[in-house]
């Protein structure tokens, strides 16, 4: 079973560098905070699953508790990297540009991380890890911070309304910061 654990977290590890990237460099391009909050959100999941993966090496001194623990602190920072630019963006009045790039790598992640999600949370439970059903919460968040994102650049697009990049942000923070409770517990969720 860690075998399939391995390549699971090895195709998360390989597609959040390619969502960090894209997103992060588009969120600089387009002056978007909800980019710049969904690239954190892959950073910080590029981060949860490489821990996720340490824990499967038996080689690597680091204990399932302590990887849900890790995962847990993960999300928090999310949520306070979320919460800190957008809340910035509206005061500074920040307007977001037309992104292309960030549409399209949204679009992807809606393919994508509710797969990764679906395989972590199955894994999860046979293998007995907390610390990987924490890491399907966070690709489950990444699916819908990637909707939210996705929602806000295209209303952008369409009406040029400035705010609603912010709004498009802060509404993923409820889901973060129960999420992370829930991982610092060692609890599972059942929303993916």
């Amino acid at each position: 079973m860690p075998k399939a654990v391995v390549w699971l977290q090895s195709i998360t590890i390989a597609w959040m560098s390619i969502e960090t990237v894209v997103s992060l460099y588009s969120a600089q391009q387009a002056r978007s905070t909800a980019l710049l909050a969904f690239g954190s959100d892959s950073l910080v999941e590029l981060l949860s699953a490489t821990v996720v993966l340490l824990s499967f090496m038996p080689r690597f001194p680091l204990s399932k508790v302590r990887a849900e623990r890790w995962a847990g602190i993960l999300l928090f920072v999310l949520a306070g990297v979320v919460a800190i630019t957008a809340v910035a963006a509206l005061i500074y009045r920040i307007q977001p540009q037309t992104c292309d790039l960030g549409i399209a790598i949204t679009i992807a992640a809606l393919i994508m991380m509710p797969l990764l999600a679906w395989g972590k949370r199955r894994l999860a439970y046979a293998t007995g890890s907390h610390a990987l059903a924490a890491d399907a919460v966070q690709s489950a968040t990444c699916a819908y911070l990637a909707a939210l994102t996705l929602a806000g650049l295209a209303v952008n697009a369409v009406f040029h309304i400035h705010w609603i990049d912010s709004v498009a942000a802060l509404a993923a923070l409820p889901i973060l910061f129960i999420e992370g409770r829930r991982a610092m517990r060692g609890e599972s969720c059942d929303c993916c």
